[in-house]
């Protein structure tokens, strides 16, 4: 049995992608600092094993802890081995995602994010483990009026992107002074929405959303009065800006496919976009949330906000060619089983 280290493993994508591995077999250790996420949540993906006849207690162990601590993380790769096991991987999702809050405090930003994965990569140097599948982000494109491809330069307009963009370079220089070693993957994902069909886990956001599906499941419950789109006078075929949206547990595959694609073959470091290759309209997204939910969102167009762009879609033929896999869940899923999730969970994991 495999075991990996999953940093940031109680967050949205963390959380579901430690779902999907223990599913899969895989031993789980989480690390999480626990500011952002809940300690719940391990109950929460116990009780989703359950559910499926699966006994996930004694394969999935948590330690709270900052990764820019060195030392306790030298001490879960530790108690790994006095366990009886060694980590094989780490599916590294720890760190700020805020564009908003980046772009306030950028020096937090790249304390945690670059400090913290520098840190978590010298101890698995030190530990010799050395395969790795990094969360990083459309966001390290920039602005291109194109279907985004792995090979364009990259050029993002915030401190969260550039961080990124950091991490994927620092990445890049350990795998050239050890290439027969490292076997390393940089997911960049687009937009994941959606929630665990059951309904026991999904995203949840402090304060205001920031991103467009959670707040348009919140108007659906009456928790907020209204969605606010920003702009209508866009250069697409409805004025609304268009994204490439994904469910969440066909992101939570990729990073399980990446994974076993870096085990089974030779040291290399790759770059993948992680999205369906599909451009959505905000207005279509709240007409299918509308036809899939049963219900009539309120909105109002309001004016674009700085830094927004009119596309961003994800040109994903790299990575159905390398790791053989495609996203299986159509948009009406992901209008479905998000809802799902906030009106089983109107407070979150509160």
């Amino acid at each position: 049995m495999k075991t990996i280290l999953v940093t940031g493993g109680l967050g949205f994508i963390g959380s579901h992608t430690c779902v999907n591995l223990l599913e899969s077999g895989f031993r789980v250790l989480i690390v999480d600092s626990n500011k952002i996420a809940s300690n719940s949540i391990i109950q929460r993906i116990k009780q989703i094993g359950k559910l499926n006849n699966l006994d996930f207690t004694k394969k999935v162990l948590f330690f709270e802890g900052d990764i820019r601590d060195e030392t306790f993380l030298t001490n879960v790769f530790d108690k790994a081995r006095k366990n009886g096991t060694n980590i094989d991987a780490v599916i590294h999702f720890a760190g700020l995602k805020s564009v908003k809050e980046s772009v306030r405090n950028p020096l937090k930003y790249w304390d945690v994010n670059v400090n913290g994965s520098i840190n978590l990569f010298r101890v698995m140097n030190q530990q010799n483990c050395k395969t790795v599948v990094f969360s990083s982000s459309a966001t390290v494109y920039g602005y291109y009026n194109k279907d985004l491809t792995e090979d364009l330069d990259l050029n993002p307009s915030n401190p969260y992107g550039f961080t990124k963009v950091a991490i994927e370079k620092v990445l890049k220089n350990i795998f050239d002074s050890d290439k027969d070693n490292w076997r390393i993957a940089n997911l960049r994902y687009f937009n994941p929405i959606g929630a665990h069909p059951t309904g026991l886990i999904g995203e949840n956001p402090k304060n205001i959303p920031e991103n467009i599906f959670p707040y348009i499941c919140q108007v659906a419950l009456g928790i907020r009065n209204k969605l606010f789109v920003f702009g209508n006078d866009w250069p697409t075929k409805d004025g609304t800006c268009v994204r490439d949206y994904i469910h969440i547990m066909d992101l939570a595959e990729a990073h399980k496919s990446a994974l076993n694609f870096l085990q089974n073959n030779d040291p290399q470091n790759i770059d993948l976009n992680i999205g369906t290759g599909k451009g959505t309209t905000v207005l279509e997204l709240i007409a299918e949330f509308n036809f899939a939910n049963k219900c009539s969102i309120n909105f109002e167009f309001a004016n674009r906000r700085n830094g927004d762009v009119a596309q961003i879609k994800a040109d994903i033929k790299k990575v159905s060619s390398i790791l053989k896999w495609n996203p299986k869940n159509n948009l009406k899923n992901m209008c479905i089983d998000g809802l799902k999730w906030q009106k089983l969970n109107p407070n979150g994991f509160e």
